[in-house]
C-alpha cells in the first residue's frame, strides 16, 4: 500500500497533464465519464445495494442511508450534472486584468487551477461524482477520501473516471480514491503538495479538518439557518417556505433551524405549527410561541445556548422577537453565517435585512434550501464556504481556481523606470476579454 506522501507526490505529478489541456480536451473527458456511467448503471446499482445492505448491518441509519442509496433517477441527475459542467465556462486560463505597462511590456492576470485538492466525503457517492466532474473541468487533480460505508459504489465510479482519463491520455492518478482515516491526518500535513481540502460530511469532520492542517480548507462546520417572518410578511407564503425549508430535506445543511416572528405576525404561529405538525415537525420555542400554540405542543428552550443547535432532522426552534433588528441581532449571535431569509412585503425593510445580515447567502421571499451549487447553476458544488475570504457560498467551478501575473517584455530592466531620469509607466487599462482558456495565454 502507498504511503500517504507517496499518493500526494504521484496525483500532483499526473495533475500537471490535465492542468495544460485544453477546454475542449477536458470536456471529452467528462462526456466520456457520463457516458460510462450510463453504460455501468445496472453494475453502480447493484454495487449500491450491497452497500445498503452493509451499512444497515452498523450504525448507519435514516438519513444517512439515504444519502447513500442510488437509483436509476438519481443516477440520471448525477450524468445531467456532468453534463451541465461541461456547458459551463472554463474557469482557467481566463484573462482577468490585462495591463501596458509600456511599450513591448504587458502585464497579464491570470486564472490557474489550484493544483491538488484533497476532498473527504461522508456516504454520498453522488459528491464524488459532483467532486471529479468539477476538479476535470478546472484542471485540478484530486484526492478523495471516500466514506467505507460507500466503497462498491465509489469503485465503479472509479473505474469509470480512469477508463475515461486513460482514454485521452490522462494519468488516472490524478483522480485517486482512497479510504482510512490515517492516510487523511498524514495528508493533511501535507502542505508542499495539498493545495486545498474540502471536507463534505459532519460538523466534527469539518471542524475536525480546520484543526488539524494548514492548508486552506473550504468548508461549514454549521448550517444554522433563519428565516425571519416580518410584521408584514404573507402569512400563507411564509408558512410555504418555512415547511419547505424544514422539511424537504431535513439533515441537509441550508434547512432551516430558527425561525424568528415579528410579534405583530404572531398569529402565523398557530396555523404554522398545525401545518408543521402534520409534516411531524417537533417544535421548541420561547415562552410567547408556546403561549399562542394551542393544542400543539410546543417544548420549551430553557437554554439560551440552545439557539445556537442545528438540528439535523425534524426539529424546529421559533422565537417571537420585537423587530427586523431584533432578528438581525439573534442571527448574528447563534448564527453560522450559512443561509438566512426575510419574508415581507416590505421592499425596505427587506434591504435592510440583506444588506445587515453577515452570511454567505441572504435570501428574500426564498426558502433557505435554494443554497446550492447546481440550484445556482454552478452545474455542481464542492461545498458551501462560510468563511469571510472568497470563494463564499456554493462553490462551483470559478471557486476552484486561483491566479498568477503574467509579464511579457522586450528586455525590460526595473533600472528604466527608477531614479531621477525614470521613465514613467503607461499603465494602461488594456482588454481583459483576451483571454483564451489556455493554462498560459
Amino acid at each position: 500500500m502507498l504511503s500517504a506522501m507517496n499518493i500526494a507526490v504521484r496525483t500532483r505529478k499526473a495533475g500537471a497533464v490535465l492542468n495544460m489541456m485544453s477546454t475542449q480536451e477536458k470536456n471529452a473527458i467528462l462526456e466520456s465519464f457520463a457516458d460510462r456511467l450510463n453504460d455501468l448503471e445496472s453494475e453502480l446499482l447493484t454495487a449500491n445495494a450491497e452497500d445498503i445492505r452493509d451499512a444497515k448491518a452498523t450504525t448507519l441509519r435514516g438519513q444517512l442511508i439515504e444519502r447513500l442509496r442510488l437509483n436509476s433517477s438519481k443516477l440520471r441527475q448525477m450524468t445531467d450534472a456532468i453534463r451541465q459542467v461541461i456547458t459551463l465556462p472554463d474557469p482557467a486560463g481566463r484573462t482577468l486584468r490585462h495591463t501596458l505597462l509600456d511599450d513591448g511590456l504587458e502585464l497579464r492576470q491570470v486564472t490557474v487551477p489550484f493544483g491538488t485538492v484533497l476532498a473527504i466525503i461522508e456516504s454520498r457517492p453522488d459528491a464524488v461524482v459532483q467532486l471529479i466532474s468539477l476538479m476535470v473541468k478546472s484542471g485540478n487533480a484530486l484526492i478523495v477520501k471516500a466514506g467505507h460505508e460507500a466503497r462498491a459504489t465509489v469503485a465503479v465510479i472509479q473505474r469509470a473516471i480512469h477508463e475515461s482519463l486513460a482514454r485521452h491520455g490522462v494519468p488516472i492518478e490524478c483522480m485517486t480514491v482512497i479510504y482510512g482515516r490515517e492516510a487523511v491526518a498524514e495528508l493533511l500535513t501535507l502542505s508542499n503538495y495539498i493545495d486545498l481540502v474540502v471536507p463534505r460530511g459532519s460538523k466534527e469532520l469539518i471542524q475536525y479538518v480546520q484543526e488539524h492542517t494548514r492548508i486552506p480548507v473550504i468548508g461549514h462546520a454549521d448550517g444554522i439557518c433563519h428565516i425571519y417572518v416580518d410584521a408584514e410578511a404573507d402569512c400563507e407564503m411564509a408558512t410555504r417556505i418555512i415547511l419547505d425549508a424544514k422539511t424537504q430535506a431535513p439533515s441537509a445543511c441550508n434547512a432551516v433551524e430558527t425561525v424568528l416572528i415579528h410579534h405583530d405576525a404572531a398569529g402565523v404561529i398557530p396555523p404554522l405549527l398545525a401545518a408543521l405538525r402534520e409534516r411531524g415537525v417537533a417544535v421548541r420555542g420561547c415562552e410567547q410561541t408556546a403561549a399562542l400554540a394551542g393544542a400543539v405542543q410546543v417544548e420549551a428552550i430553557g437554554d439560551e445556548s440552545e439557539w445556537a443547535t442545528e438540528y439535523g432532522d425534524l426539529t424546529v426552534a421559533i422565537r417571537v422577537v420585537e423587530n427586523v433588528e431584533a432578528a438581525m441581532a439573534h442571527i448574528a449571535k447563534y448564527g453560522s453565517h450559512h443561509t438566512d431569509a426575510i419574508i415581507t412585503k416590505n421592499e425596505a425593510v427587506a434591504e435592510r435585512f440583506l444588506a445587515g445580515v453577515d452570511s454567505a447567502n441572504v435570501y428574500h421571499n426564498a426558502s433557505t434550501r435554494f443554497a446550492d451549487g447546481y440550484r445556482y447553476g454552478l452545474g455542481a458544488e464542492v461545498g458551501i464556504s462560510t468563511g469571510k475570504l472568497p470563494p463564499r457560498g456554493p462553490v462551483g467551478l470559478d471557486g476552484l481556481v486561483t491566479y498568477k501575473w503574467v509579464l511579457r517584455g522586450a528586455g525590460h530592466i526595473s533600472a528604466t523606470y527608477q531614479g531621477e531620469q525614470a521613465k514613467p509607466f503607461k499603465h494602461t487599462n488594456l482588454s481583459a476579454s483576451s483571454g483564451t482558456n489556455c493554462p498560459t495565454p
